[in-house]
């Protein structure tokens, strides 16, 4: 069975990204942790070295926690555009480049998709994939992943959210989640799916 937190348990967000952090600690709020941010503990990053969304949230999340002395959550994400062959998938945010340009990573994505002729009338097919994994400092870990399905648009739409959020348009919805409120997001995103995962077999929710 896995390791439950109790409520006031002490959790570190094990990203430096803050999108992701801000979403994950709104995600978690209701459920009376505290939280603080690697970054915050001056936590380095450590590589990402996995060749899977699943195996790049166990190695950050093993990380902060063994320096920290602390369970911890972490996160790794990223789009996968079925034209491309998935990617740029687990190099989501390398296509970003140093400064985590995200403008110019969207801007990558239309051009590798114009090259290919990919673009039609209602935009290629896309999903964001989000693995979630909770460790302990004693090695103990439990990881959960959820996806959400869509298409691309172009021009990108919206300054809400962060990453590819303005470019990616939701399966029945009629605004990208650069355009959607954070909760309308949260309601249906690829974290929140993986999110509910982590409550069930970790918060008793």
């Amino acid at each position: 069975m896995t390791r439950r937190l109790a409520p006031g348990a002490r959790l570190v967000v094990a990203s430096h990204n803050a999108g992701k952090v801000a979403e994950i600690e709104a995600l978690i709020a209701p459920f009376g942790l505290t939280t603080v941010a690697a970054a915050d503990l001056g936590l380095p990053e450590p590589d990402e070295t996995g060749t899977t969304f699943v195996e790049n949230a166990e190695i950050k999340a093993i990380a902060a926690a063994t320096a920290a002395g602390l369970p911890a959550l972490a996160d790794d994400s990223g789009l996968e555009v079925l034209a491309l062959g998935g990617a740029p998938g687990i190099y989501s945010a390398r296509w970003a480049g140093p400064d985590r340009n995200f403008a110019v990573a969207m801007q990558r994505v239309h051009d590798e998709l114009a090259d290919r002729g990919a673009w039609r009338r209602e935009g290629p097919f896309a999903n964001f994939t989000a693995a979630l994994c909770l460790a302990w400092p004693d090695g103990e870990e439990a990881a959960f992943e959820g996806k959400v399905y869509g298409c691309l648009v172009w021009p990108p739409r919206g300054t809400k959210g962060f990453g590819y959020d303005p470019m990616f348009l939701p399966e029945g919805e009629t605004l990208t989640f650069g355009e959607m409120e954070p909760d309308a997001k949260h309601a249906i995103s690829h974290r929140a799916r993986a999110f509910d995962g982590f409550v069930r077999a970790c918060l008793g929710g």
